[in-house]
């Protein structure tokens, strides 16, 4: 039943993906006028690059972890099963 959750997951993550990518270009938009900069950008600063480069990482991640959470419980709501790991039972 497990692997009836892999298109569902796959799915998930590519909406996950999707909502973080425009999550972090509405956040930058705010801290800055001009597109984040990419590390290879001349003119752009390091702290500048380094904070563009932290802060999409810390969107995809938490948003990421948000999406596949909901997806699990949706996933184990429609079917009973849990497609993750469980806590071994002490």
């Amino acid at each position: 039943m497990k692997i009836l959750y892999k298109p569902f997951g796959i799915l998930a993550g590519i909406i996950g993906a999707r909502i973080a990518t425009a999550t972090f270009k509405a956040v930058w938009a705010r801290i800055d006028e001009e597109p984040p900069p990419k590390p290879t950008t001349e003119q752009a600063s390091l702290p500048k690059v380094v904070g563009a480069a932290m802060l999409q990482a810390g969107t995809m991640a938490g948003i990421g972890a948000v999406v596949e959470r909901g997806s699990a419980q949706a996933f184990h709501h429609l079917t009973g099963v849990w497609p993750g790991e469980k806590h071994p039972e002490e």
